[in-house]
């Protein structure tokens, strides 16, 4: 991932077989997929790695049961699937997720839920039981044969009062099936990246880059860090920008001949919340809840908080979406509606997200009717310039294979033919994963010196890809960093071996502390230190990235200069009380 070498490389030899446009977890994937099969294959990222949608997620890896409503069988087949493939394939950050339907009718949206499904009508409305346990024997129906989990099941009012005393006692059931939840998907999406940069020589990839068709019909790619520019020609373009698809386009193609509309995204919002009532009160579940209006939200422990979320909001501008003010409310007034004797305040939200889900073009005014599925469309530009595959809709959850359907249209394009498959390939520290985790463990201990408990923290991160990191971080003195479960040095291998350009990249993608709400105004000087030494960045740039960094957090993620100062006092008491007790 050495920026100055892959942009030497293009400059001594700009054809590649493919240039993949936009990294987030799609374009990633096909990515692998086509550098796997032999292919020259350039990745061009206009900001980081996995820094818009694929940030953005619930976190969850499900199937997608509210899409049987809208008759995506194929779909809920698929994502299931794939949800299984990535239990197997990544148990590193993906593990099952018990998760729990409160139920308050029994008839409820028996009617509605068949004419939507006859597309007879398109308000959305309660689901009861009736029409819950058909979704959920439909959901076990598909899995049969797999029955990597448990099948769903119901209880009655009292058994699930009795389990979960602080739901809302309207309740007439609850009904609990198994789905799976993602601990650090933008990590998992570097290892991807790594994945298919190590397996060929001919992969490479840039993040904080742009692409342009200049007037004679050939690509140009800036670096946006250096400034300079190198002429690539493909022999094909994949188009993988998600919500930003059409945008791309218009560069990708002349102003005489855009294609027309093919993206209708709308907006998602999380929170992350900070409230031990609220963490003990899920008993390890997730909640899929229907608010009063019967718009689906989630909660679920994560890292350990609570993540709430999310909206549905149509979007026309994917560079700026950010949680609004009464989104934040919509979610909390949905919080109050299912747990409604937990507290619950807008200061224990610790952080804050919102993506645009890609979803194909839609006149639909009720969002949740929106196709989620994906599919590819081939477009040909003019004469002497390469077609361009746009990847349309797609899921988290269906990344692989999406990328896989890419990257079999694409090779169909050029005359190649497949010759590794992805299905049963174990992704990063996923690979060699431990059957005893404990023994594992303590062998790393012995080899690396690193001790126990830290050798745990990194396994939680890193999986089996600890033992670098741990090899890493033992090879000179460490030193710990404040207040946070990281150290220098574990921050130094990331900074030199993940493509990090900003402070952004390390302390929102490529470790957890700003989502996990660990963020401090002393640890972002702590990394921004340990970033501008290995940048060299003379004090402007040092002073430029800080403010950079804490405008994006205030304006993107509710996070101001006084919250993070505030989390410095908190945790030296803490720390003064804990030392005290001692």
């Amino acid at each position: 991932m050495k920026r100055e070498e892959t942009l030497n490389g293009l400059r001594r030899s700009p054809k590649v077989d493919v240039c993949v446009v936009g990294g987030g977890i799609n374009g990633i994937s096909v990515f692998r997929e086509l550098a796997l099969q032999g292919l020259s294959v350039l990745l061009v990222e206009k900001h980081d790695y996995c820094s818009g949608a694929s940030a953005a997620l619930s976190r969850m890896v499900h199937g997608g049961l509210r899409y049987l409503e809208n008759g995506e069988f194929r779909l809920v087949q698929e994502s299931l699937v794939e949800r299984d493939r990535l239990l197997r394939n990544a148990p590193h950050y993906v593990a099952p997720l018990p998760t729990t339907v409160p139920v308050f009718d029994i008839f409820s949206g028996l009617g509605n839920g068949i004419a939507r499904f006859l597309g007879l009508t398109r308000r959305p409305s309660r689901r009861g039981a009736l029409v819950i346990k058909a979704g959920l024997g439909i959901y076990d129906f598909l899995t049969r044969k797999r029955a990597l989990m448990p099948r769903h099941q119901f209880r009655g009012r009292r058994t699930t009062l009795e389990k979960w005393p602080a739901l809302n006692p309207n309740i007439k059931s609850s009904a609990t099936y198994f789905d799976a939840w993602v601990s650090h998907p933008e990590r998992l999406g570097i290892e991807l990246l790594q994945d298919g940069l190590t397996e060929h020589p001919g992969a490479r990839a840039l993040n904080y880059a742009d692409i342009r068709r200049d007037e004679d019909g050939g690509y140009w790619v800036t670096d946006r860090v250096g400034g300079t520019a190198v002429n690539v020609e493909p022999g094909l373009v994949i188009n993988a920008t998600g919500g930003w698809i059409d945008i791309t386009n218009k560069l990708l193609f002349s102003p005489e001949t855009p294609p027309g509309p093919l993206m209708g995204g709308t907006k998602g919002s999380h929170l992350i919340i900070d409230n031990a009532e609220l963490r003990e009160a899920l008993a390890g579940h997730m909640i899929y809840y229907e608010n009063e209006d019967g718009r689906i939200c989630i909660l679920f422990p994560y890292l350990g908080k609570v993540l709430v979320g999310s909206t549905d909001i149509r979007t026309d501008d994917p560079e700026s979406v950010r949680c609004e003010a009464d989104e934040r409310d919509y979610i909390l007034q949905s919080l109050a509606f299912v747990l409604p004797h937990v507290e619950i305040g807008p200061q224990d939200i610790v952080f804050q997200f919102a993506g645009v889900r890609p979803l194909p073009a839609s006149s639909d005014s009720v969002t949740g009717r929106i196709p989620r599925d994906h599919f590819c469309s081939l477009v040909e530009a003019a004469a002497g310039s390469p077609p361009v595959l746009c990847m349309i809709g797609g899921k988290w959850t269906t990344f692989r294979s999406f990328g896989a359907l890419a990257a079999d249209m694409a090779l169909d394009r050029l005359g190649r033919s497949r010759q590794v498959e992805t299905t049963e390939r174990r992704i990063g520290g996923g690979r060699g994963f431990p059957t005893d985790v404990a023994a594992w463990l303590s062998k790393l201990a012995a080899r690396t010196g690193v001790a126990p408990e830290r050798s745990a923290q990194l396994f939680s991160r890193y999986g089996t890809q600890a033992e670098i990191v741990a090899s890493f971080i033992a090879a000179e003195p460490d030193a710990p960093v404040p207040q946070s479960s990281y150290s220098e040095r574990e921050l130094l291998f990331l900074i030199r071996n993940e493509a990090v350009e900003h402070l952004d990249d390390l302390l929102l993608r490529r470790t957890d502390l700003a989502v996990t709400g660990e963020l401090s105004l002393e640890m972002t000087d702590t990394a921004l230190d340990l970033l501008a030494m290995e940048k060299q960045w003379v004090p402007t740039q040092r002073a430029f990235e800080r403010t950079r960094f804490l405008t994006q957090l205030r304006d993107r993620h509710g996070l101001n200069e006084g919250m993070l100062a505030a989390r410095n006092q908190k945790r030296s008491k803490e720390c003064d009380t804990t030392a005290r007790s001692g």
